[in-house]
């Protein structure tokens, strides 16, 4: 798919975009939406956090478009420094892209990245939302990682792979599909080869 720098960027950020969200969303209303409303004594997560002056965070309450903000940041800096290099050399590793179809070899690239964003992120995140009126104790922080990696894989795995990459692969092929018709045209027909 992204064959330089600026559109590897462009993919990685069409992904951070809508994965940040989706990860908020899913941490807030699905993991503790139930605990939020409960504690405080309504009826919505949203008025939930509002009750209590955000979502805890670094040992204070912010808004949550502070939440999805340095989320973004952290995600999207992760994602370039590590996840889409890392992920396309380790799918190299099992297959060959030149032989291994398509479909396969970026279901690969997919696997790889969440096996490395998902730890990662959910250790950055386990680091900011850690219980810090209570002290802070290494167990503890390697506990919520542990925790967090558990409730967060098989979300991001599934999303990942079936609905945030295929709709951000259609997404980047709208935007550079002049790039990619002028690639296409560069790739000589099988069969005139063949037929030579």
């Amino acid at each position: 798919m992204p064959r330089n720098t600026f559109q590897r960027m462009i993919f990685a950020l069409i992904t951070v975009i809508i994965t940040v969200h989706a990860y908020v969303f899913y941490s807030l209303y699905v993991v503790n939406g139930s605990i939020l409303m409960e504690i405080n004594g309504t009826n919505g997560v949203i008025a939930a956090i509002k009750k209590q002056g955000g979502v805890y965070m670094c040992g204070s309450y912010v808004p949550i478009w502070a939440v999805v903000l340095v989320e973004f940041v952290l995600a999207y800096l992760l994602e370039i420094v590590m996840g889409s290099p890392s992920s396309f050399k380790l799918a190299c590793k099992v297959f060959d892209p030149r032989e291994t179809h398509p479909v396969i070899f970026e279901s690969a690239i997919i696997c790889t990245t969440v096996g490395l964003m998902c730890p990662s992120m959910s250790f950055i995140a386990a680091f900011l939302y850690y219980p810090y009126y209570s002290g802070f104790n290494i167990i503890t922080l390697l506990a919520n990682w542990l925790k967090l990696v558990c409730l967060n894989f098989p979300f991001a795995f599934f999303t990942q792979l079936f609905f945030i990459q295929p709709f951000v692969r259609t997404v980047f092929k709208l935007i550079f599909q002049k790039d990619i018709k002028a690639r296409t045209a560069e790739i000589p027909d099988v069969e005139s080869v063949v037929s030579e």
